[in-house]
């Protein structure tokens, strides 16, 4: 186990987390079972209030979350001063069995959060709340994810050995490897860079269309090929070199953190088109959604892009 300051903070609102979610848990399941907006019993009044408190939790829980993440990858990068092996956070994910799996649950629980936010708020918009059982069912889903991240999380910590030799980023995301990244690293540049500016553009000409579905399923699947396309190509031009596929690195004041935008970016972009395409919200606030989607993902295409064109333009070879 290792305990710096910071992972006790982290570990300490896990226990608090862990409190209050169960608290929002077992009022989900009983709004969720008996709430009915027609009635006008006492049971139904009951469970308006407790459903303010329920939702009120819930926010919370997402508000203290994100930048709970920010500073999770912060802990990564401390820890790392100390991991033998360790230049960054990716040698720290890699020091145990769990880091990986933590980082795809945190994650996936950051855009269920933030859709269910998405969901409340709509829900509040309408005076007989047609969203209530459905996002308390959904919380009662998510409540597991967000369960399991917290002990994976606790685990991981528990499972660092200072003493043990780890592996620095340039060695987990080398070509040679023979693990699956490895095989990533095996596709043809030229393929992925097609498949993310092709999603992109299915992205733009779905949003003209107004296929709300098929313009969300589009955003996640761009999640996919951005993450991808940035460890094995973009990222290799924010570092200036070739075999620098760290997804972590560009994170710190080296690269002047430009890794927090772009992953803002992308998230903030993804996010707001999966919500275009999964809530039915009024034409003004779907049209409101569709527009930041679009922006945020342009902003993250520009941005990712002028990296290959600017070292072009300066050394007039590609990396």
């Amino acid at each position: 186990m290792i305990l710096i300051p910071e992972v006790l903070t982290i570990l300490i609102l896990n226990v608090i987390f862990t409190l209050f979610s169960t608290i929002a848990f077992f009022l989900s399941i009983k709004i969720f079972l008996k709430w009915d907006i027609n009635s006008t019993s006492t049971l139904q009044y009951t469970l308006e209030k407790q459903s303010y408190l329920t939702a009120t939790i819930i926010k919370y829980i997402f508000i203290i979350k994100v930048p709970l993440f920010l500073f999770f990858i912060f802990t990564l990068d401390k820890i790392s001063n100390i991991l033998t092996g360790a230049m960054c956070g990716a040698g720290v994910v890699d020091a145990t069995d769990y880091g990986n799996y933590l980082f795809i649950l945190k994650i996936i629980n950051l855009y269920i959060f933030a859709y269910w936010i998405a969901l409340h708020t709509e829900d509040m918009k309408h005076e007989n709340q047609p969203y209530t059982r459905a996002k308390f069912g959904f919380f009662i889903v998510a409540f597991f994810l967000f369960l399991s991240e917290l002990i994976v999380e606790g685990v991981m910590f528990g499972s660092i050995d200072l003493n043990e030799i780890v592996s620095c980023c340039g060695t987990i995301y080398s070509s040679s490897t023979g693990s699956y990244i490895s095989q990533i690293f095996a596709m043809s540049p030229t393929l992925l860079l097609a498949m993310f500016y092709g999603v992109f553009a299915l992205i733009l000409i779905f949003y003209f269309l107004k296929r709300s579905y098929l313009f969300a399923i589009s955003n996640i699947f761009f999640i996919l090929i951005s993450i991808i396309t940035l460890i094995t190509f973009f990222g290799t031009y924010i570092y200036e070199l070739p075999s620098h596929h760290c997804p972590f690195c560009f994170l710190q004041s080296d690269y002047y953190y430009i890794g927090y935008l772009l992953y803002i970016l992308l998230f903030s972009g993804t996010f707001y088109g999966i919500v275009a395409g999964f809530i039915a919200t009024s034409d003004e606030n779907k049209t409101l959604n569709y527009k930041k989607s679009i922006l945020f993902n342009f902003l993250y295409v520009l941005l990712v892009s002028l990296y290959p064109a600017i070292y072009y333009i300066k050394n007039g070879v590609w990396l």
